[in-house]
């Protein structure tokens, strides 16, 4: 997934940093409120982690302006605030989760993979399509029951196709959800990751359709 941590404190934000990018994940940060709002208005996350007590403006100011640009991003609130009070202000404000610090980080994966099931509407970790299982919370894929060896990249991509199934995906997009800020890959990349999965992903029936001009459409294909 492709995240967005705004956490202005230092030893923090390099824990979660390092704890969610070992898991696979493409995670930016922000430490200023006013500078993660700016962000916010062009760029696109799957999920995003906000503090509260922001320099520049505040978690829950950020989350509010988001809201009334009508941005349905994903967010968990993630504060030192663990009063009911402060809890209610951050959900009626817009957060979809809210977790009090410090938060153990097995219970901060579970939360990100729920809002990200929600957000692709499944029920399950576990994504079945004929030979091909991918468990999203091992980050394990199986063609007919033999594990598939997919590199960390390849695991984000696989991921992205399964929740965008039946929709258009411009390069630009995949790489967006793929690259954080400092990877600034090439479109050829993308094309090189998206054929070396296609790949490993012979025989299955899930198909990843380029369409020229336009980008990827996967799908689940009933010919397999």
């Amino acid at each position: 997934m492709r995240m967005l941590l705004v956490e202005d404190n230092d030893e923090l934000a390099e824990t979660v940093l390092d704890r969610l990018r070992h898991e696979g994940h493409s995670v930016d940060r922000e430490a200023d409120g006013e500078e993660a709002n700016a962000l916010l208005r062009h760029a696109r996350f799957d999920i995003i982690l906000l503090d509260i007590n922001l320099p520049g403006r505040s978690g829950y100011e950020v989350l509010r302006s988001m809201r009334s640009r009508g941005d349905s991003t994903p967010v968990i609130v993630l504060t030192a605030r663990s009063e009911i009070d402060d809890r209610v202000v951050g959900l009626d404000a817009g957060a979809d989760d809210y977790m009090v610090k410090p938060v153990d980080f097995r219970e901060l994966s579970a939360r990100c993979r729920v809002l990200a099931r929600r957000r692709a509407g499944a029920s399950s970790n576990l994504f079945t399509a004929g030979t091909l299982r991918f468990d999203r919370a091992a980050k394990l894929a199986f063609v007919s029951d033999k594990p598939i060896e997919l590199r960390a990249k390849e695991l984000q991509l696989l991921e992205v196709m399964i929740d965008n199934l039946g929709r258009m995906l411009t390069k630009e997009e995949v790489a967006d959800k793929l690259y954080t800020f400092r990877e600034s890959p090439s479109l050829n990349a993308v094309e090189q990751l998206v054929t070396r999965l296609r790949r490993k992903l012979e025989g299955t029936p899930l198909v990843i359709k380029t369409a020229r001009g336009l980008g990827y459409l996967p799908y689940v294909s009933d010919d397999e």
